[in-house]
């Protein structure tokens, strides 16, 4: 049976055989059947999780229990509001800490106000739905995902010289990225900006 618990670069959240590399949960979005109903989150901290960490081990959807989510890999993770997870990767939680303290000039920082504040980049209240926002291409950073005017129905990762179709199996075959132009970014300008300053997402490999 496949359970619909795979993330899109566009929020979604999709039933596909695809395994993902990264695990995540927004709260219990399933019933007893391992069904989910209309809500995509009961809280605000989203997070983006190792698959396996000190041999826990879960059945997945268990009833009254987080839904698991999985993803592509952790920059879909980012583009649909998620945030490194401060326990099972607590290293990388720290990182991308100390870059948004430095890129919003803060002093202290809560995971709390992190996720307050991605959460009103990513969202439109009552409508289930993504947020996206309009940007240049040449100010989008490495790791984030934009839609193409020409092509709204596909999430490009943005990585060096190329863009890379988003399947949930893994990226197709990249074309090259355009100098300038305007596009809709579906990772949130906060997760922007953090990697703009240098967090680096951990890839599938299928992006080359």
């Amino acid at each position: 049976m496949t359970l619909q618990n795979r993330v899109t670069p566009f929020g979604e959240i999709v039933d596909d055989p695809a395994r993902g590399t990264m695990m995540g949960n927004r709260g219990v979005l399933h019933d007893e059947h391992r069904r989910l109903g209309h809500r995509r989150w009961a809280h605000k901290n989203w997070l983006v999780c190792e698959v396996a960490f000190r041999g826990r081990r879960r059945q997945v959807m268990t009833p009254n229990r987080y839904t698991e989510l999985f993803f592509l890999d952790e920059a879909v993770a980012f583009a649909a509001g998620h945030r490194p997870c401060a326990e099972c990767r607590n290293a990388d939680y720290k990182r991308f800490k100390a870059l948004w303290m430095e890129v919003f000039g803060q002093s202290d920082l809560k995971a709390a106000e992190i996720d307050d504040a991605l959460h009103a980049e990513r969202a439109v209240p009552f409508k289930h739905a993504q947020r996206r926002h309009e940007a240049c291409l040449e100010d989008i950073p490495d790791g984030a995902f934009v839609v193409l005017p020409a092509r709204p129905e596909t999430a490009w990762l943005v990585w060096g010289a190329r863009l890379y179709p988003y399947a949930p199996s893994g990226y197709g075959a990249p074309m090259a990225r355009a100098q300038a132009g305007r596009v809709r970014a579906l990772t949130p300008p906060a997760t922007r900006a953090v990697l703009a300053a240098g967090y680096r997402p951990r890839l599938h490999g299928s992006a080359g």
